[in-house]
């Protein structure tokens, strides 16, 4: 057994929060230094240690809905020495992973599936007596996936297993939006119908048939007080709460008495996003994921422009010249920069909560009655609404603007790696996918996007583009040569932020008098077929932040079948092997895919010729 969690079960309970503290500080500490997720980690340290005091874990599992949370749980089951370099390729990675530990029971990186696994680990094996704990948050209530899972969970056999932490800090990344937030929000102005239950209940202990009568009482008026109450055990699940999740005086005594009641149960918990971390709990939204920041400040260092901000400032310029546009997001404001534009134009932006296929489909009602939406997605979280760009947008041919924000590696590893989407958008027809490769291009992208009439999907990175590169207007389908070498020189393809790699590689290759071609192929769909074919005789050598299945190299491969061609060899992430988390630029290294690495593999490559 870890040697933490030993001592967190071993400790007098009067001593359990400094050891709360202690964890909460490595939290600090490690997040400063590596980046990561501060403010829903700092709020879930008193739950994580409560369910790991009354918990049987391993054998009984904890199932995390967003892994993020659970920093406190990553330190407390073994993992206290890797996550000193949290977040870094030898170190723990930011979400749960069976990989790591026997105590992640699953993959936890995008909300929404925890209860979903936590039930099909209950109906596996309906007879055991251990049980297990779904820890979700309030923005998941809102997921689609979430509520499929509520939808059936008391149906199942086993079900009497399972139990279920609501973890209510009225949050997810930005603020929750819908009606389930607002009902969720009642239970705090219901906190005095909780008072006088429990006063009520000490008076009349001594008193049984009174105390019968009350419990009786005490159900109905759950329907009444208590909203959420009617709502869960309408589907099934027994509810308790709202109990303060962030006093272990208030958790320990909860979650021992519901461990011993048949369930599916639901406890409904109120927790304080960055609690205990002065700077995270006064702004958890800019502190719910950042790449460092001082420990005892919360000073975070300025970083570069890069595209998302260009992409937020062609927006506002693009709404203003149109007034049809409207933005759509999927609860992810902040991070793909529209924070600024909701806050100006409120009637323009939809935050549809954390709902991926909803926002798909809505932005494709909005567009069937006139509207050009402007969708801004992480490039991860748009693999879940891939059939809505399909059956909803594409079969319509409706002029939906898809803005791809962190298109390629991130730091945070394979849950949130932008790379195999490509493959499968490719293959819609009348879709156009293209990319940017300067963000002083990302104005003109949207303005070309919306001349367009028809669904648009715009890629582009988290970080910066070409330094200094000159924007290019673009035309459909067209390529941009960004260096131009001889008549027998080798031909570097690549696109968007990748652009950059190709002519720091060609750099590097000239040093060794060996002068490169460098084509910005702008677009994956349609792709310029005709520029492919007119340098067909030369080596091609394919520069690009996907996996090699479905991507550029792809595209390239498919325009010279059938005729002659000098040969293409792809620089890009396996399709073989998942892309761990950590440092992308060190990733990079390891895989062969810097520009140091490709230009030495390609002059190894034309020795052999």
């Amino acid at each position: 057994m870890p040697e933490l969690l030993d001592k967190i079960r071993a400790v007098p309970v009067e001593k359990l929060q400094e050891a709360a503290d202690e964890l909460r500080k490595t939290i600090i500490e490690s997040v400063s230094r590596n980046g990561g997720h501060l403010a829903s980690s700092c709020g879930c340290v008193e739950l994580i240690v409560a369910l790991h005091r009354i918990f049987d874990t391993p054998a009984e599992k904890l199932f995390f809905d967003v892994g993020h949370q659970a920093y406190a749980h990553k330190l407390l089951t073994g993992r206290d020495k890797g996550f000193e370099k949290l977040r870094r390729i030898d170190g723990v990675s930011g979400f749960t992973t069976p990989m790591e530990s026997e105590f992640d029971p699953a993959v936890s990186g995008h909300a929404g599936c925890a209860l979903s696994a936590a039930l099909g680990h209950c109906a596996a094996d309906p007879d055991s007596e251990e049980k297990v704990v779904a820890i979700i948050g309030d923005g998941a209530m809102g997921c689609g996936v979430t509520l499929e899972a509520l939808n059936h969970a008391s149906t199942l056999p086993g079900a009497g297993r399972l139990v279920v932490i609501l973890n209510d800090n009225r949050m997810s990344i930005s603020g929750n939006v819908g009606a389930l937030s607002r009902v969720l929000n009642r239970v705090i102005a219901a906190r005095s119908y909780n008072k006088f239950r429990n006063s009520l209940k000490k008076i009349l202990s001594p008193m049984p048939r009174l105390k019968k009568f009350f419990s009786r009482l005490d159900e109905a008026g759950k329907s009444v007080f208590l909203p959420p109450a009617l709502f869960f055990e309408t589907l099934g699940l027994r509810y308790f709460g709202a109990v303060n999740g962030n006093d272990l005086n208030q958790l320990l005594p909860t979650l021992s008495r519901i461990r011993q009641i048949g369930g599916p149960v639901l406890l409904h918990v109120i927790t304080e996003k960055g609690h205990g971390c002065h700077f995270a709990a006064a702004d958890p939204t800019r502190y719910h994921g950042i790449s460092g920041c001082d420990p005892d400040t919360g000073e975070i260092s300025g970083g570069i422009r890069g595209f998302s901000a260009a992409f937020a400032e062609a927006l506002s310029k693009s709404a203003a010249k149109h007034p049809e546009i409207v933005a759509v997001c999927p609860a992810m404001l902040e991070g793909t920069g529209l924070r600024e534009f909701a806050a100006n134009c409120p009637e323009r932006c939809f935050d549809t909560g954390i709902a991926e296929e909803h926002a798909l489909t809505f932005a494709a009602g909005l567009a069937a009655a006139g509207k050009i939406p402007v969708c801004a997605f992480y490039d991860t979280f748009l693999q879940r609404a891939l059939d809505a760009v399909y059956h909803d947008i594409a079969l319509a041919g409706l002029p939906v603007i898809i803005a791809v924000d962190r298109s390629g590696a991130v730091a945070d590893g394979p849950t949130h790696h932008g790379i195999y989407n490509c493959g499968f958008l490719r293959s819609l027809p009348g879709v156009t996918i293209f990319s940017p490769a300067v963000e002083s291009e990302m104005g003109m992208a949207l303005e070309f996007a919306v001349s367009l009439h028809s669904p648009v999907i715009i890629r582009y990175p988290k970080g910066a583009g070409v330094n200094n590169g000159k924007p290019e207007d673009f035309q459909l389908g067209k390529a941009v040569i960004r260096r131009r070498g001889d008549d027998f020189s080798p031909v570097l393809w690549s696109i968007g932020g990748e652009v950059a790699n190709a002519l720091q590689t060609a750099e590097i290759l000239e040093q060794s008098n060996l002068d490169c071609t460098v084509v910005d192929a702008r677009f994956l769909k349609p792709f310029d077929r005709r520029l492919a074919g007119e340098l067909s005789a030369h080596r091609h050598f394919v520069i690009e932040d996907h996996s090699e299945s479905g991507g550029l190299y792809s595209a390239l491969c498919e325009a010279l079948c059938g005729g002659k061609h000098g040969g293409i060899y792809p620089f890009a992430w396996s399709s073989d092997e998942i892309v761990p988390h950590g440092e992308v630029e060190l990733l990079k290294r390891q895989k062969g895919l810097d520009a140091s690495s490709i230009a030495g593999k390609i002059l190894l490559l034309l020795q052999k010729k």
